[in-house]
Protein backbone atom coordinates (compact mmCIF):
# COMPACT_ATOMS: atom_id res chain seq x y z
CA UNK A 1 0.00 0.00 0.00
CA UNK A 2 1.34 3.39 -0.82
CA UNK A 3 2.01 5.99 1.57
CA UNK A 4 -0.79 8.47 0.25
CA UNK A 5 -3.41 5.77 0.36
CA UNK A 6 -2.41 5.06 4.04
CA UNK A 7 -2.54 8.83 4.79
CA UNK A 8 -5.69 9.30 2.73
CA UNK A 9 -8.51 8.25 5.90
CA UNK A 10 -6.26 10.33 8.33
CA UNK A 11 -6.03 13.46 6.34
CA UNK A 12 -9.74 13.23 5.62
CA UNK A 13 -10.71 12.18 9.67
CA UNK A 14 -8.72 15.27 10.43
CA UNK A 15 -10.46 18.04 7.84
CA UNK A 16 -13.84 16.06 9.36
CA UNK A 17 -12.65 16.44 13.51
CA UNK A 18 -9.60 18.58 13.77
CA UNK A 19 -9.68 17.21 17.52
CA UNK A 20 -9.27 13.35 16.17
CA UNK A 21 -5.68 15.25 14.95
CA UNK A 22 -4.28 16.15 18.70
CA UNK A 23 -2.59 14.12 20.40
CA UNK A 24 -0.14 14.01 23.40
CA UNK A 25 3.10 12.13 23.33
CA UNK A 26 5.09 11.30 26.61
CA UNK A 27 8.21 10.80 27.98
CA UNK A 28 9.22 9.04 31.46
CA UNK A 29 12.47 9.86 33.48
CA UNK A 30 13.12 7.20 36.07
CA UNK A 31 16.35 7.55 38.41
CA UNK A 32 19.12 4.90 37.50
CA UNK A 33 21.93 3.32 40.07
CA UNK A 34 23.52 6.55 40.47
CA UNK A 35 23.22 10.57 39.50
CA UNK A 36 24.63 10.04 36.35
CA UNK A 37 22.27 7.40 34.83
CA UNK A 38 18.69 7.39 34.20
CA UNK A 39 16.23 5.71 31.70
CA UNK A 40 13.50 7.43 29.73
CA UNK A 41 10.29 5.34 29.01
CA UNK A 42 8.23 6.62 26.01
CA UNK A 43 5.58 4.03 26.19
CA UNK A 44 6.92 1.66 23.76
CA UNK A 45 10.34 1.68 24.23
CA UNK A 46 12.76 2.40 26.99
CA UNK A 47 16.12 4.25 26.26
CA UNK A 48 18.94 4.21 28.75
CA UNK A 49 20.57 7.62 29.21
CA UNK A 50 23.41 9.58 31.61
CA UNK A 51 25.60 12.43 31.79
CA UNK A 52 27.79 12.80 29.32
CA UNK A 53 31.66 12.21 29.70
CA UNK A 54 32.49 15.93 29.60
CA UNK A 55 30.27 16.20 32.49
CA UNK A 56 31.59 13.17 34.40
CA UNK A 57 29.20 10.03 33.23
CA UNK A 58 30.90 7.29 31.93
CA UNK A 59 30.07 7.79 28.40
CA UNK A 60 28.46 4.14 27.47
CA UNK A 61 25.01 5.35 26.93
CA UNK A 62 22.92 8.17 25.17
CA UNK A 63 23.25 11.21 27.25
CA UNK A 64 20.34 14.06 26.60
CA UNK A 65 21.93 16.20 23.53
CA UNK A 66 22.38 12.72 21.93
CA UNK A 67 18.96 12.11 22.53
CA UNK A 68 17.63 15.59 21.23
CA UNK A 69 19.59 15.23 18.34
CA UNK A 70 18.48 11.64 17.50
CA UNK A 71 15.14 13.16 17.78
CA UNK A 72 15.78 15.53 14.84
CA UNK A 73 17.19 13.26 12.48
CA UNK A 74 14.48 10.67 12.82
CA UNK A 75 12.15 13.29 12.54
CA UNK A 76 14.16 15.19 9.80
CA UNK A 77 14.71 11.66 8.28
CA UNK A 78 11.31 10.05 8.38
CA UNK A 79 9.49 13.26 7.16
CA UNK A 80 12.04 13.41 4.04
CA UNK A 81 11.44 9.99 3.28
CA UNK A 82 7.29 10.52 3.39
CA UNK A 83 7.73 13.63 1.36
CA UNK A 84 9.60 12.63 -1.47
CA UNK A 85 7.23 9.44 -1.57
CA UNK A 86 4.36 11.38 -1.95
CA UNK A 87 5.54 14.07 -4.32
CA UNK A 88 6.84 10.94 -6.63
CA UNK A 89 10.42 11.63 -5.76
CA UNK A 90 12.46 8.37 -6.09
CA UNK A 91 15.53 8.37 -3.58
CA UNK A 92 18.08 5.25 -3.36
CA UNK A 93 19.22 6.84 -0.36
CA UNK A 94 18.20 9.18 1.73
CA UNK A 95 20.50 10.50 5.01
CA UNK A 96 19.64 13.10 7.45
CA UNK A 97 23.16 13.91 10.12
CA UNK A 98 22.63 16.33 12.98
CA UNK A 99 25.60 17.69 14.73
CA UNK A 100 25.36 20.18 17.51
CA UNK A 101 27.63 22.67 19.85
CA UNK A 102 27.64 22.71 23.49
CA UNK A 103 29.79 24.65 25.61
CA UNK A 104 29.70 22.53 29.12
CA UNK A 105 30.86 25.23 31.29
CA UNK A 106 27.27 26.41 31.06
CA UNK A 107 26.19 22.95 32.00
CA UNK A 108 28.47 22.84 34.77
CA UNK A 109 27.76 26.60 35.79
CA UNK A 110 31.70 27.24 35.85
CA UNK A 111 30.84 30.28 33.78
CA UNK A 112 27.45 32.01 34.70
CA UNK A 113 27.85 33.77 31.24
CA UNK A 114 27.39 30.81 28.94
CA UNK A 115 23.83 29.12 28.97
CA UNK A 116 23.29 25.36 29.32
CA UNK A 117 22.00 24.10 25.89
CA UNK A 118 23.39 23.82 22.18
CA UNK A 119 24.62 27.09 20.73
CA UNK A 120 24.05 25.75 16.88
CA UNK A 121 22.98 22.75 15.78
CA UNK A 122 22.98 21.64 12.17
CA UNK A 123 20.98 19.29 9.64
CA UNK A 124 21.97 17.54 6.53
CA UNK A 125 20.80 15.89 4.33
CA UNK A 126 22.25 13.16 1.50
CA UNK A 127 20.49 12.40 -1.18
CA UNK A 128 20.77 9.96 -3.89
CA UNK A 129 17.93 10.90 -6.37
CA UNK A 130 19.39 10.39 -9.93
CA UNK A 131 16.52 11.40 -11.54
CA UNK A 132 15.42 14.11 -9.58
CA UNK A 133 16.09 18.06 -10.36
CA UNK A 134 17.89 20.37 -8.73
CA UNK A 135 14.37 22.59 -7.75
CA UNK A 136 12.37 19.17 -7.10
CA UNK A 137 15.72 18.28 -4.22
CA UNK A 138 15.23 21.98 -2.97
CA UNK A 139 11.18 21.52 -2.77
CA UNK A 140 11.88 18.35 -1.15
CA UNK A 141 14.04 20.12 1.97
CA UNK A 142 12.16 22.80 2.04
CA UNK A 143 8.73 20.70 2.18
CA UNK A 144 10.69 18.53 4.83
CA UNK A 145 12.05 21.72 7.05
CA UNK A 146 7.85 23.07 6.91
CA UNK A 147 6.78 19.16 8.27
CA UNK A 148 9.45 18.75 10.48
CA UNK A 149 7.64 18.56 13.94
CA UNK A 150 11.30 18.31 15.54
CA UNK A 151 12.73 21.24 13.94
CA UNK A 152 9.81 23.47 14.00
CA UNK A 153 9.77 23.09 17.71
CA UNK A 154 12.91 23.78 18.31
CA UNK A 155 12.93 26.44 15.59
CA UNK A 156 9.67 27.80 17.24
CA UNK A 157 9.91 26.84 20.95
CA UNK A 158 6.47 26.37 22.83
CA UNK A 159 6.25 27.39 26.28
CA UNK A 160 7.22 24.69 28.86
CA UNK A 161 6.12 24.34 32.26
CA UNK A 162 8.11 22.75 34.88
CA UNK A 163 6.24 22.03 38.28
CA UNK A 164 6.65 19.73 40.98
CA UNK A 165 4.01 17.45 41.10
CA UNK A 166 4.71 15.57 44.63
CA UNK A 167 7.17 15.53 47.84
CA UNK A 168 8.73 12.41 48.32
CA UNK A 169 8.15 11.33 52.46
CA UNK A 170 10.50 11.26 55.05
CA UNK A 171 11.62 14.93 55.35
CA UNK A 172 7.84 16.53 56.73
CA UNK A 173 6.70 16.85 60.02
CA UNK A 174 3.46 14.68 60.45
Amino acid sequence: MELREIQKPLKESYREDPDASRITLHADGSSGEDAMNCSVDIGRAIQAAQAHTGVGGAGTQACSGDLLLAALAACAQLTCQMVAANTGIEAKRIEARVEGDLDLRGTLGVDKSVPAGFSDIRLRFEIDAPDASSEELEGLISKTERYCTVLQTLRQPPEVETRLAARGSGGGTG
